[in-house]
């Protein structure tokens, strides 16, 4: 599966509470993000991917001092993402991605293997659970261990990474989940990202160490156009995420 050839886009910029709001329901498809939000990226790297520039337009919010209108006449859940089409806004990024790759050109994003399929289900459904369990472990030391009832050491985020480790293990026809490039990879990336940065930066941990697939799957989706354009900032990324959750940690100490 071949991605549309790169398009250069200057990226709009971000609007706050004294912007004024764009037009709702002209005519124009637009795709509500924050640059910083690993829901929003999802959106994102799928529009960039099939090569939706100029079909799916960009508005940025800034979400610590958003837009009231944004709430009161676009979205009232008032959480990005969100995208207006056909003279609706819809959100949740999940069900965004797969509505943007079924109801727009460019390259399919979804398996026509039904044993692929069925496998992509089940991770698109992990997704959260994985999330959970490692920003839970960001509130204490991610890399403590717990000893085990037959006496092994293993650490809760260890084991999220090992069950990354294992899916990528399924299909062989390619470095991905789903052996080629799917919304899969898309759903996780955004957060598997970030986890690498903090950890590393922060805890010394390395998510790819011992972990063969893990490490391939980065390292190619590096390689793609549509989802190197949509990647944090590391510094800001680390300086947010200490002061979310370091200061945690220092206060029940």
């Amino acid at each position: 599966m071949a991605a549309t050839t790169c398009v250069e886009e200057v990226l709009p910029p971000v609007l706050d509470s004294t912007s004024d709001q764009p037009p709702l329901f002209d005519g124009t498809t637009r795709l509500y993000i924050a640059y910083t939000c690993p829901f929003a990226q999802r959106v994102w790297i799928t529009r960039d991917y099939k090569g939706l520039q100029e079909q799916i337009k960009l508005v940025p919010l800034n979400l610590q001092n958003r837009p009231a209108w944004y709430k009161e006449k676009v979205y009232p859940e008032n959480k990005v993402p969100a995208l207006e089409h056909n003279n609706k806004v819809i959100g949740e990024s999940l069900d965004l991605i797969k509505y943007v790759d079924s109801n727009f050109g460019g390259p399919s994003l979804w398996p026509e293997d039904p044993a692929k399929q069925e496998f992509a289900e089940k991770l698109l459904s992990y997704t959260d659970t994985l999330n959970r369990i490692l920003f839970s472990s960001f509130k204490g030391d991610p890399t403590k261990e717990k000893e085990e009832s037959d006496g092994s050491y293993i650490s809760v985020t260890g084991v999220a990474f090992d069950h990354l480790e294992t899916a990528l293990h399924k299909f062989d026809d390619g470095p991905f989940f789903l052996g080629q490039f799917s919304l899969v990879d898309i759903a996780y990336i955004p957060f598997v990202e970030r986890f690498q940065i903090f950890l590393s930066e922060v805890w010394k941990y390395d998510i790819t160490a011992s972990r063969p697939k893990l490490a391939a799957w980065i390292e190619e989706l590096n390689k793609i156009d549509g989802y190197k354009r949509t990647k944090c900032d590391p510094k800001e990324l680390v300086e947010y995420y200490k002061m979310r959750f370091m200061t945690i940690l220092l206060s029940t100490k």
